[in-house]
């Protein structure tokens, strides 16, 4: 999502886990599926935005809602990217910023539709003002909420037909991976690392509901029963130890340099069962973090990974 600390990496995600009543609001006017772009009518309209046209100069200011841009076809209509936005290569990542978002920077690329995944500086009112449409994609909590925003996205962009693909092709390989999952007669625990400051997230989110699927067993959740965290809590070197949990999968490998050789390194990690066992899992940082179409490569990481211990 950004290169960040695991301190600041952490809060931004709790503020965003809390923010959440505020998603985008479900589609109201959307082209058929399977429908081509050429055939897509126009206005289209998605919860309050209303596109008289097909936007052809689009603006991302979220790594997530760039990389389902691309993967629906409608690459080429995005102009700008925020500074985060590496994938895919060719995404036209500019210094824009979906953290300190600049109204009067933004307006500079000339956009005909604005993506945002935070309304932060109140930079909807500013947009709106300014006349420029925005549609705003909040981090997503659950599958549903990735699959909705592709097909919103598709139908704001012309490429209805493309987003039900996508999001078909997602369902179909989500249900493959975990319909190879060995049964277990006891659930295997986890814990999944956001940076070595040892901030986690629980099962209540994006992330943790991804681990579920695969039938993994979370030693954060008692950290953040009362969900004051807003599902991201920091734990302590003592209390991982004593969960002695089956997997550490790192999600700051790039960020951090963590590795399994790290994560043995840590005062009392060594005796932990993932550490003995080989389980520590190496993820990609900006995989994990985001919740578009690569959420299936994230899926098959864990679930590969899983898949090694015998039931």
């Amino acid at each position: 999502m950004l290169r960040r600390t695991p301190r600041f990496f952490a809060a931004t995600l709790a503020v965003a886990a809390l923010a959440l009543g505020a998603c985008a609001e479900k589609t109201t006017d959307t082209p058929a599926a399977g429908g081509s772009s050429a055939a897509a009518a126009y206005p289209v309209t998605v919860g309050k935005l209303t596109l008289d046209k097909r936007p052809e100069k689009i603006v991302s200011l979220s790594p997530s809602a760039t990389e389902m841009l691309f993967a629906i076809g409608a690459g080429k209509q995005v102009t700008a990217a925020d500074d985060n936005s590496n994938y895919p290569p060719d995404a036209p990542k500019t210094d824009l910023s979906g953290f300190s978002p600049n109204a009067e920077a933004i307006a500079g690329k000339s956009p005909d539709l604005v993506v945002l995944s935070d309304d932060r500086n109140k930079i909807v009112e500013q947009l709106t003002t300014l006349k420029i449409p925005v549609y705003l994609t909040p981090a997503a909590t659950t599958l549903d909420d990735s699959y909705r925003q592709i097909t919103e996205l598709g139908a704001l962009t012309g490429h209805a037909g493309e987003a039900a693909d996508v999001t078909k092709r997602m369902k179909d390989d989500i249900t493959k991976l975990v319909a190879g999952l060995p049964q277990r007669a006891e659930k295997l625990t986890y814990y999944h690392e956001l940076g070595p400051e040892l901030y986690t997230a629980t099962s209540k989110t994006f992330i943790g509901s991804l681990y579920a699927m695969a039938g993994l067993e979370n030693i954060a959740d008692p950290a953040d029963a009362d969900g004051k965290n807003g599902g991201y809590p920091q734990l302590s070197q003592e209390v991982i130890v004593k969960a002695d949990p089956d997997f550490v999968f790192l999600a700051d490998t790039k960020c951090c340099q963590q590795s399994a050789e790290t994560v043995k390194a840590r005062a009392g990690w060594a005796g932990i069962t993932a550490v003995k066992g080989n389980q520590v899992v190496a993820l990609d940082d900006d995989v994990a973090s985001r919740w578009g179409p690569r959420v299936v490569d994230l899926l098959r990481a864990i679930i590969d990974a899983v898949a090694k211990v015998p039931a």
